[in-house]
C-alpha cells in the first residue's frame, strides 16, 4: 500500500514531463520545420487551359450530378491554398463530392513588371478567356461564378460588362459595395477621401490615372504584413490558441497550414491597387450601382442572373453594411442574402462556415442547376 502512494506521485511527475517534452518538441517542429506540417492543396487537379499566366485548374466531380460547373476565381494577392486548405475541410471536395464540377482560375505570379495590370486586364481580358474555355471543356453554355472579396468585386463587373455571359448562378461574398460603411476602415477612408476633395489638385493626381504605377504596386510580404495588421486581434487569438494546444497535432497542422497561406501572399499590381482603394474603397463608387474604368462605364443594374450574397458575421475588413447594398443594385428577381460565420478569411475557411454555411450555399447552387 504505501509503495502504490510513493509511486503514483512519480507516475504523475513523469506523465506531466512527457507531455512538456512533447509540447516543446511540437512547437519546434511548428518554429523550425513548418513546411513539414503543412496540408493544403492535396486535392488532385487537371490544369486545362492556360493564358498568359492564368492556370484554369480543373477538379473532377466523381459523382457529377449537374450540367453546370463551379468556377472559382480567387482575389489577387492569396495564393490557391484558401480553396483547398484541409484534406477534411476543402472547399473544391465539398463541392466535387456534391455533384459539381469544379474550375479555379490560378493567376501565377506577379512582379514588379506587371505593375500596368488593373482591374480591365482581368475583368475583360483573363476572366472572358478562361471561362469560354471552361465552357468549352465542360460543354456547358451556363456556369456558377463564385468571388470572395476583391474577386467578388471581379466576378460582379465582369457580369455587368458583358450582360450577355453564360453565368447563370452568381456567388458574391465578403466584398465591398458600400465601402464607407465597413466599420472603422470605413470610417478612414471616407475622411481621407474628404480631405483629398479639398485640394484640387491633389484630388486631379491622385484620382485622374498619373500615380505612378510603380509607387502603389505592393510585394506579397508587404500584403500579407498589411492583412495581419489589419486584424491584429485575429492574429494574437490564433498564437495564442497555438500555445494552448501544442499537444494537440490537428491544432498544429491547421495553424502551421493557415501560417503557411498567409504567409505567401502575392504582389499587387500597382494598376490593380489604384482601381481597388483608389477607386473602389476612397471613392466609394459601387455604392451607387456603378463605376468607371478607363473609357468603360460598368453598372450592376446589368446583372440579372440567380445572386448569392454573403457576409462574415465578424468580418473586420468588409463588414456586413458594406456587404448588403449589393442586393438592391442589380436586376436580378432572385436574390439571396446570408450571414456567415467568422471574420474576412474564416467565411471562407473556418470550421463553422464548413459546418453551417458551405451546406447552405450547397443547398442554394443545387435549386438553381440543372440535374443531369
Amino acid at each position: 500500500m504505501h509503495l502504490y502512494i510513493s509511486i503514483h506521485p512519480m507516475i504523475r511527475v513523469k506523465d506531466k514531463i512527457n507531455k512538456q517534452a512533447k509540447k516543446l518538441k511540437n512547437l519546434s517542429t511548428r518554429l523550425f520545420n513548418s513546411n513539414s506540417l503543412v496540408l493544403s492543396q492535396s486535392t488532385a487537379y487537371e490544369v486545362i487551359a492556360e493564358y498568359k499566366q492564368t492556370r484554369v485548374r480543373y477538379y473532377a466531380s466523381p459523382n457529377r450530378q449537374y450540367k453546370e460547373p463551379l468556377v472559382f476565381v480567387p482575389p489577387l494577392a492569396i495564393n490557391m491554398a484558401i480553396y483547398d486548405l484541409y484534406p477534411y475541410r476543402s472547399l473544391v471536395k465539398h463541392f466535387q463530392n456534391s455533384g459539381f464540377d469544379v474550375y479555379l482560375m490560378e493567376w501565377g505570379q506577379f512582379n514588379y513588371q506587371d505593375r500596368f495590370l488593373n482591374f480591365m486586364s482581368f475583368i475583360n481580358d483573363a476572366i472572358p478567356h478562361c471561362i469560354e474555355q471552361i465552357c468549352q471543356h465542360s460543354k456547358s453554355e451556363q456556369i456558377s461564378l463564385h468571388g470572395w472579396s476583391m474577386s467578388g468585386v471581379f466576378v460582379m463587373l465582369y457580369s455587368a460588362l458583358h450582360p450577355i455571359n453564360p453565368v447563370k448562378n452568381l456567388i458574391v461574398l465578403g466584398s465591398p459595395i458600400d465601402s464607407y460603411a465597413s466599420g472603422y476602415i470605413g470610417t478612414i477612408v471616407k475622411k481621407l477621401n474628404h480631405l483629398i476633395h479639398k485640394s484640387v489638385s491633389l484630388q486631379n493626381k491622385i484620382y485622374s490615372g498619373h500615380v505612378p504605377k510603380q509607387f502603389i504596386h505592393t510585394p506579397g510580404l508587404l500584403n500579407a504584413l498589411v492583412f495581419k495588421m489589419i486584424d491584429p486581434k485575429g492574429w494574437l487569438k490564433s498564437q495564442k490558441r497555438l500555445l494552448l494546444n501544442l499537444d494537440n497535432r490537428q491544432a498544429l497542422y491547421e495553424h502551421a497550414t493557415m501560417g503557411h497561406f498567409l504567409n505567401r501572399m502575392i504582389d499587387y499590381p500597382g494598376g490593380i491597387n489604384e482601381d481597388m482603394i483608389l477607386n473602389v474603397w476612397l471613392q466609394n463608387p459601387l455604392k451607387k450601382g456603378a463605376i468607371q474604368l478607363q473609357n468603360h462605364y460598368i453598372e450592376l443594374k446589368n446583372i440579372s442572373c440567380s445572386l448569392l450574397v454573403g457576409a462574415g458575421r465578424s468580418d473586420q475588413i468588409v463588414s456586413i453594411n458594406a456587404v448588403k447594398p449589393l442586393t438592391k443594385l442589380t436586376n436580378s428577381t432572385d436574390v439571396t442574402f446570408t450571414l456567415i460565420p467568422g471574420g474576412h478569411l474564416g467565411l471562407m475557411s473556418s470550421q463553422a462556415s464548413a459546418n453551417e454555411f458551405w451546406p447552405f450555399m450547397t443547398h442554394w447552387l443545387k435549386q438553381r442547376s440543372s440535374k443531369i
